[in-house]
């Protein structure tokens, strides 16, 4: 396990200087720290259909990209390229690990664990990205380079690279292993491989507004809502037929703003909407059901662990579409159970492993028994070793 050392500062302190508002340099943030997985192991994985994985290269001053799987890097040289992987997290229980020391943000904004093998002087090039991300330097050293955030021109490097022109930076260093640099939203930045190394980089996104809305209104019409037609029964006739009256834009208005009130409604978007995977789950379902008596019997020697890359989240309490209303949600889909397990559900969706100690008071609930169940059916918890 991973330990975060923000060099004297409190997680509090860190958000008041830093977050969202500039970039930071956060030397030996992980000491002693060793890469969660090989190189050869990486490269592994990028051969597999369902990784997303890219190759960015540079040769004769032009920039190069390609999508996986790959299966050979040979024709690439030893210098000049990267390799890189979205969602590291879902595919490796290892580098997964190292989302976990900074679960003092909400799991709700996390995105993924990328992570890059660079060879000397790879790099995916200069860049502006639209979420929060903490690069934590892994093997080998890579010399980083932040510009300010302002009016930065982007420019199409290649058909699936978006780069920005020269910036000037305000940052200039060179990251060995176990420092982190923190970037905010649009702070243009470079890395560049000094050496072959690794990177590991956790970014935390924002969603728009326009996202949400895209996401609410498909919500609506999947599940067939929001059709209530505009009523005026007690409209009076009116003089110019091209005015729109302050009373009817206010109706129009109320209209929409009559779904977002509707808590119940609203608050099952926004948990299928978060918990929607990103990336495709690496999943393996049981091969045969679990029985009743072998899940008593393995909860009192075994932990569980929730499937890498998988979103569970509950709201706080209240009324409707809560914990205590027995709702939760996994995966996309609302979860009903019965509100006198909401603290274990609790653990499931806060923690990446429960114990066998913590698991141990809900042994013999047949509620839980239940849920639990499904969820090891469907492989999105599993058994693991009790440390």
């Amino acid at each position: 396990m991973y330990t975060l050392d923000l060099n004297q500062m409190s997680q509090n302190e860190f958000l008041t200087k830093y977050w969202q508002k500039k970039p930071v340099v956060i030397r030996q943030g992980f000491k002693d720290f060793v890469d969660p997985i090989s190189t050869d192991e990486f490269a592994g994985i990028a051969m597999e259909e369902t990784v997303q994985s890219r190759l960015v290269s540079k040769k004769d001053g032009q920039w190069q990209a390609e999508f996986g799987p790959f299966e050979s890097y040979e024709h690439l040289g030893e210098r000049d390229w990267s390799l890189v992987i979205q969602a590291l997290d879902n595919f490796s229980e290892e580098a997964a690990e190292l989302i976990e020391p900074f679960r003092f943000l909400p799991h709700w904004r996390l995105d993924d664990l990328m992570a890059s093998f660079a060879t000397e002087g790879g790099s995916v090039g200069p860049h502006i990205d639209n979420y929060d991300v903490f690069i934590c330097q892994g093997s080998g050293k890579r010399h980083w380079r932040v510009g300010d955030r302002g009016q930065h021109v982007e420019v199409i490097s290649h058909e699936a690279l978006l780069h920005v022109e020269p910036f000037e930076a305000i940052i200039d260093v060179e990251l060995e292993a176990g420092d982190i640099l923190y970037i905010p939203p649009g702070f243009p930045h470079e890395g560049v491989a000094l050496e072959p190394s690794m990177s590991f980089s956790v970014g935390f996104r924002a969603n728009s507004a326009i996202s949400l809305l895209s996401g609410f209104a498909d919500h609506l019409i999947d599940n067939d809502l929001g059709g209530q037609l505009l009523e005026d029964a007690e409209r009076q006739a009116i003089k110019n037929s091209g005015e729109v009256t302050n009373k009817d834009y206010a109706s129009i208005k109320q209209q929409l703003q009559n779904l977002l009130d509707n808590d119940k409604l609203f608050k099952n978007f926004v948990g299928n909407y978060l918990t929607n995977a990103k990336h495709e789950l690496d999943l393996m379902p049981s091969e045969e059901p679990f029985e009743r008596d072998e899940v008593k019997e393995l909860l009192g020697i075994h932990a569980v662990k929730r499937l890498g890359g998988l979103r569970a989240f509950y709201f706080e309490s209240s009324e409707v579409g809560s914990i205590n209303d027995g709702v939760c949600y996994i995966n996309g889909e609302q979860i009903s159970f019965d509100n006198e397990i909401s603290p274990v559900i609790k653990l499931l969706c806060n923690q990446l492993v429960v114990t066998p100690d913590e698991l141990a008071p809900w042994r013999e609930n047949e509620h839980f028994i239940t849920l639990i169940i499904t969820l090891l059916d469907q492989g999105y918890w599993f058994w693991t070793e009790a440390e």
